[in-house]
């Protein structure tokens, strides 16, 4: 991960360049962050964690516009909007997956099925459409909370 983490930002440094940012060294010390956090996280919920970690990598303001680049970027993607609170995940280097998402306690469990995949692509050659991007949410409940029902 450590190699592909350099190269993500070696690339991320590109995008800045080309889009007109600054290359700071916080939004470059933010991704090593962000990896580390390593789950699906709402943007309050990683600046804490990351001014608990080292205050002196970002600002409250540096990490929204950063993950916004990031996204923008492609190396984050917001994967979950769940009444007022919007859940992303950090997803460079990772293969493609869908989640099911608790509505009692929140818990998101990942997952990838190749029968999935291969019905959207029929659906969209069936209709003629060039897919971009998707997402495949499941709102219930988890073993635990259906079973404390």
């Amino acid at each position: 991960m450590v190699m592909e983490l350099s190269e993500l930002k070696k690339e991320f440094e590109q995008f800045l360049k080309q889009k007109g940012y600054k290359v700071t060294k916080s939004r470059l010390e933010l991704i090593d962050k962000i990896a580390k956090y390593g789950s699906h996280f709402e943007i309050e919920q990683l600046v804490v964690w990351v001014s608990n970690q080292d205050k002196s990598v970002a600002s409250r303001s540096t990490v929204y516009r950063t993950i916004k680049l990031l996204q923008e970027f492609g190396a984050i993607r917001e994967v979950i909007k769940l009444g007022n609170r919007t859940i992303y995940e950090f997803i460079a280097g990772k293969p493609h997956h869908e989640h099911l998402i608790c509505v009692k306690c929140g818990k998101i469990i990942e997952f990838y099925k190749e029968e999935i995949e291969e019905l959207q692509d029929r659906v969209c050659e069936e209709y003629n459409f060039t897919p971009i991007n998707h997402r495949l949410e499941i709102f219930g409940l988890c073993k635990e909370c259906a079973s404390a029902v």
